[in-house]
């Protein structure tokens, strides 16, 4: 490393002499970023000599300030090589992640500087400014351009005011329509089937970045404007979107840091579950305690509770029905149990459904040792901000989800930062819904715990979108960026011709197995149960399964990825394994090797696709075997089929 981070600065200050481009490798000099100074930034980035893309016109217009002049007299370039381990608080993905790039600072005499970081897993750059006064930023630039063959997997939506709710397509390049939006994450797919997937971390007081098609084998970006006036008639749910924008995107500090733009390099699609170059280049924890973040699993009534059965009270939002799911959730040892809307007035959070004994319910789940969430639109919550904090923190609320936020203009990403700030000072944990995508916040407030911006398993209960060819596209693209709420594990499960939505009771598409294995695929240290515990006790078997799933991960290993086809994980917590595979509609065989296991021998239990699962897909099979590091075993998984598996160390 000490001989890269030697060649690299020799290579900067005789490039300074002799004109604007800088050369900057990765640690181990797979890729190859070359910058180029002129009117504006341009980069090519290269993997082992193949062109991956360029990225052209990379600018920030100020109010006021000329950009093209302004950078062509360097004041300073620095380089540096930084290799390190990262230990996070919570752990999605890996108890330690190594962390390891170069780096190149250029600082300019007009008040910008621009750095560039390359990691083994792809490069990202950012802007800073030092202008004395604030300042508004008109627009910022970005042009990133590809080859003829290359396509793009994305979710498009057609303003601004977006939920990231909308079906993945796939598409090349110069086939992409120039009308609407296309949100982050998105991804890149080359011939030779390398991925670039585009995001963004440390996203602060500022608009989130969109790509927009322009037509040709280009993509460039595009920022929401300021609002400039807001909807605030018709349904709680539209109130708060933008009605207007102004023609500019910012009104910022002058000196600051911007986001960061992240291009995940990865040969092969196993690469990319593993990446966190999103966690990476985050702001750290300002937090000092974090003990009292408790990840977990949230039983939460929104369906559940027009499903219940067999007992001798009316569900509904009632008092009655919330113990039964507090009584659930200490059954099975979930930590949360959450109120979704109902349980007060859409407007008005201090409306509380006349149903329901708040009092009375709280205390009976602090008896029970469950701690309590609530639901709230977004814009309520803000119209009673000071008194709501007060009220959640009087009853001693551990959570909130907050929903239909459905923007994220810079004022709305302020939304999130100050919403963050402020739980973690009372020690409430947040699930945002109706929300853009992660882009770092996790990290600078660990008690935000996950995140929607995805088409999840409620869409099965008015769209057929939610296929398993979708569950594997997630962990590719949405997962990369950070937590999904996907909300696995129904007990209501159906192939693909028996499928239909159902809105009062929503079946998953594919095999109890695979809505099962789903809880290991899908990344999240909050998982929320969708169904009634009516149904979960009398799938007790699985339910059981199901609770000794952990939510944090110590390491990964990814044993099998194929992006939109199938998927097969192994995730460890302290000694023992947990293993999950997901097929699309088509049938699957795998070959599992154990060779990632420790010395020793573990117990496994496991749970398959039934003989039937391809005609009824609630049919599954439990087993139990031992297992240890010089085995494999052959699973075959039906269409839509699943598989997930417990090791326990003996």
């Amino acid at each position: 490393m000490k001989y890269l981070l030697l060649s690299t600065i020799y290579i900067f200050i005789s490039n300074i002499s002799f004109g604007q481009e800088f050369t900057l490798f990765s640690p181990d000099k797979n890729i190859e970023v070359v910058l180029t100074l002129d009117s504006e930034i341009g980069i090519n980035v290269h993997y082992q000599s193949y062109k991956l893309f360029e990225l052209e016109d990379i600018s920030l217009e100020i109010e006021g300030i000329d950009f093209s002049s302004g950078i062509k007299k360097i004041k300073k370039a620095e380089t540096s090589s930084i290799s390190r381990k990262l230990y996070p608080p919570i752990k999605e993905k890996y108890s330690a992640i190594n962390e390891e790039f170069n780096e190149l600072t250029l600082r300019f005499k007009s008040n910008y500087a621009f750095i560039i970081r390359v990691f083994n897993e792809g490069m990202a750059y950012r802007f800073q400014t030092f202008f004395s006064d604030s300042t508004v930023v008109n627009r910022e630039n970005l042009s990133l351009q590809f080859e003829d063959r290359d396509s793009l997997h994305f979710q498009k939506s057609a303003t601004f005011n977006s939920s990231y709710e909308t079906p993945y397509q796939f598409k090349a390049i110069n086939n992409i329509s120039t009308e609407g939006y296309c949100c982050l994450p998105a991804l890149v797919k080359k011939p030779n089937g390398i991925n670039v997937l585009v995001m963004e971390s440390d996203l602060e007081n500022y608009p989130g970045m969109w790509l927009k098609s322009t037509g040709n084998n280009s993509l460039k970006s595009a920022h929401a404007g300021y609002p400039a006036a807001l909807i605030n008639e018709g349904s709680p749910y539209r109130h708060g979107q933008v009605k207007v924008h102004e023609n500019f995107i910012a009104k910022t500090t002058g000196t600051r840091s911007f986001p960061w733009r992240i291009f995940a390099i990865s040969v092969n699609d196993a690469g990319l579950i593993s990446n966190t170059l999103v966690y990476q280049l985050a702001k750290p924890t300002q937090i000092e305690d974090l003990s009292w973040i408790k990840p977990g699993v949230v039983t939460f009534d929104w369906w559940g509770r027009r499903n219940i059965y067999g007992t001798d009270f009316k569900s509904g939002v009632n008092t009655e029905t919330a113990k039964y799911f507090i009584d659930f959730a200490s059954e099975f040892e979930f930590e949360y149990f959450l109120f979704d809307d109902g349980w007060s007035e859409q407007d008005d959070l201090f409306d509380i459904n006349p149903n329901l004994n708040m009092e009375e319910v709280l205390a009976y789940a602090e008896e029970k040792n469950v701690k309590i969430m609530l639901w709230v639109i977004w814009n309520t919550f803000e119209k009673q901000e000071q008194r709501a904090w007060d009220q959640f923190e009087e009853w001693g609320i551990s959570g909130i989800k907050f929903d239909f936020m459905n923007r994220d203009d810079q004022e709305m990403v302020q939304f999130y930062h100050q919403v963050a700030h402020e739980a973690a000072k009372r020690k409430m944990v947040i699930d945002f819904h109706g929300a853009y995508k992660p882009a770092g916040l996790r990290r600078l407030y660990p008690n935000v715990l996950t995140r929607e911006a995805l088409i999840e398993f409620e869409y099965n209960g008015w769209t057929d979108y939610d296929t398993p060819k979708h569950h594997n596209l997630l962990p590719y693209i949405r997962m990369v960026a950070g937590p999904v709420d996907y909300i696995p594990f129904t007990t209501h499960n159906a192939q693909k011709k028996n499928f239909r939505p159902v809105g009062d009771m929503p079946m998953g598409q594919g095999t109890r197995a695979h809505s099962m294995a789903l809880f290991v695929i899908m990344e999240s240290p909050m998982q929320m149960l969708p169904d009634s515990p009516s149904d979960y006790y009398n799938e007790k078997e699985c339910t059981e399964f199901i609770s000794k799933i952990p939510v944090e991960w110590d390491d990964l290993k990814v044993l099998h990825a194929e992006i939109g086809e199938n998927t097969v994980l192994a995730r460890k917590n302290g000694e023992d394994w947990y293993i999950g595979a997901i097929t699309n509609w088509n049938t699957k065989e795998f070959e599992i090797a154990f060779d990632f296991l420790e010395e020793g021998e573990y117990q496994m239990e496991f749970i398959e696709d039934g003989i039937n699962a391809d005609t009824r897909a609630i049919d599954y099979l439990k087993k139990s075997i031992k297992v240890s590091s010089s085995d494999s075993l052959k699973i075959k998984l039906a269409p839509g089929g699943g598989w997930v598996a417990r090791l326990i160390k003996n």
